[in-house]
């Protein structure tokens, strides 16, 4: 299965955030031993660094995205992403941008604690 893994999900891991740490980290396992196919968008990415910076040293944000990179995926944003996530109608528009990056790479579903934030009959949403 080939999923999104929405913010919220890796910053849990990454901040140690109770009581959400431990399935958020199941989630992050399963990807890396290969039984998910994971997926980040490319502007969830740059929302990662900003978020954990604030909380961590410049070199443990650096190397826990870099670590990252080597079990997940990016799935792109471009010009079709945006216009589409613009047309979506998502209260949250970050949330319409990581729901049409993951429309767009063809994935199953999007991993969150908040589904009710991606209800769409055209792709899954799994709250961990």
């Amino acid at each position: 299965m080939k999923i999104l893994i929405d913010t919220n999900i890796v910053l849990d891991v990454a901040l140690e955030r109770q009581p959400y740490l431990s399935l958020s980290d199941q989630v992050l396992v399963l990807v890396e031993q290969s039984r998910l196919e994971g997926y980040i968008s490319a502007s969830t990415f740059t929302d990662l660094y900003y978020i954990i910076r604030k909380e961590r040293r410049r070199d443990w944000t650096l190397d826990f995205l870099i670590q990252l990179l080597t079990f997940c995926n990016i799935a792109t944003v471009d010009q079709g992403v945006i216009v589409s996530a613009l047309g979506a109608n998502f209260k949250d528009f970050e949330d319409a941008v990581q729901y049409e990056s993951a429309i767009a790479a063809q994935l199953d579903a999007i991993v969150t604690r908040n589904p009710q934030d991606f209800a769409n009959p055209s792709l899954e949403s799994s709250g961990n």
